[in-house]
């Protein structure tokens, strides 16, 4: 690791040095969770927090107004690396309960117009209530409504329920990512939970994590960019480092996707945002074109976990 290059990542934001301390350093839990509790109190963290309503939510609603609203602001506080015990995540997260969950055991915030819990919004509040350790029991039957909706191909789609027969990477990445987190959170159910997670994991790497399992070409030329946040969004890196997240075995068909991040380093060692925030945001967390410590960080811990042995 270029020391030029840690140094620069440790002057950004504290949600960036507290995840270079863990994750590229190596620091003891004591220094790098010191650091992580500075996210509710300075920059970024602090002011999303800031943001938000009496009443507990954000911008009045709980997924819309995109990209503002509750559901979207608190994905962002995850990436962050929030406290999971931070009283005001903890506040967001009853509410998504109390006015979300639905009568299949999923989450639905459009009962007035849907029938049926929405796949990908399930898997993003999954997510949400297990990495802020929500005590309410109803996690288990959010957990099996994801499972549920596992395709045949082993991925999902939110438009299943509408004649959909190949499964989404948008809605795939979003239930890996809150089976992962539920995993972590109740190990009790990893034995089940796993063979899931093993199957969704199959179909992004039959997909060589972005391209088309039939042609080979790239299924989506928005999924070869590195934006941050990614939303409900999938992209390579978001694979990428989920894979790396849970330890998954490196395997062949990554290597694409692994060669892409590389080319896309800069001479000088980083890694450049290459598309900014669109549409409603509080701020921007870093400007299009320029270098990004979110993805320099996130691209150098993918590679030291791709070349360990």
């Amino acid at each position: 690791m270029n020391p030029e290059i840690i140094s620069w990542l440790l002057e950004g934001d504290p949600s960036i040095r507290w995840q270079v301390q863990r994750d590229l350093l190596h620091a003891s839990p004591k220094k790098y969770e010191a650091e992580q509790k500075r996210i509710a109190k300075e920059g970024w963290g602090a002011r999303l927090l800031a943001l938000q309503d009496p009443s507990g939510t954000w911008a009045g609603g709980l997924y819309g107004p995109k990209w503002i609203s509750t559901t979207y602001t608190m994905l962002t506080l995850r990436l962050l690396g929030l406290s999971p015990n931070h009283p005001q995540a903890k506040r967001a997260c009853k509410i998504f309960l109390d006015e979300g969950y639905y009568t299949d055991g999923g989450i639905n915030f459009f009962s007035y117009s849907w029938k049926y819990s929405e796949t990908c919004v399930t898997s993003m509040i999954l997510a949400l209530l297990t990495y802020f350790r929500s005590p309410d029991k109803r996690i288990h039957d959010i957990a099996s409504y994801v499972i549920g909706e596992q395709m045949p191909d082993g991925g999902w789609n939110c438009e299943s329920r509408k004649g959909a027969t190949h499964s989404s990477f948008h809605t795939t990445i979003s239930a890996l990512e809150g089976l992962f987190e539920y995993e972590c959170l109740f190990p009790e159910k990893k034995k089940i939970v796993g063979k899931v997670r093993a199957r969704g994991h199959e179909f992004l790497l039959m997909h060589r994590l972005y391209k088309s399992h039939r042609t080979g070409k790239v299924f989506d030329a928005k999924m070869t960019t590195m934006p941050f946040p990614p939303r409900w969004k999938y992209d390579f890196i978001r694979a990428l480092d989920y894979f790396r997240s849970c330890d998954a075995p490196r395997d062949e068909r990554m290597s694409d996707a692994i060669e892409l991040l590389k080319s896309k380093q800069k001479k000088d060692g980083t890694w450049p945002m290459n598309s900014g925030m669109s549409g409603l945001k509080y701020f921007d967390l870093e400007k299009a074109g320029q270098p990004s410590r979110w993805n320099t960080l996130r691209a150098i811990r993918i590679l030291n976990w791709w070349d360990k042995k």
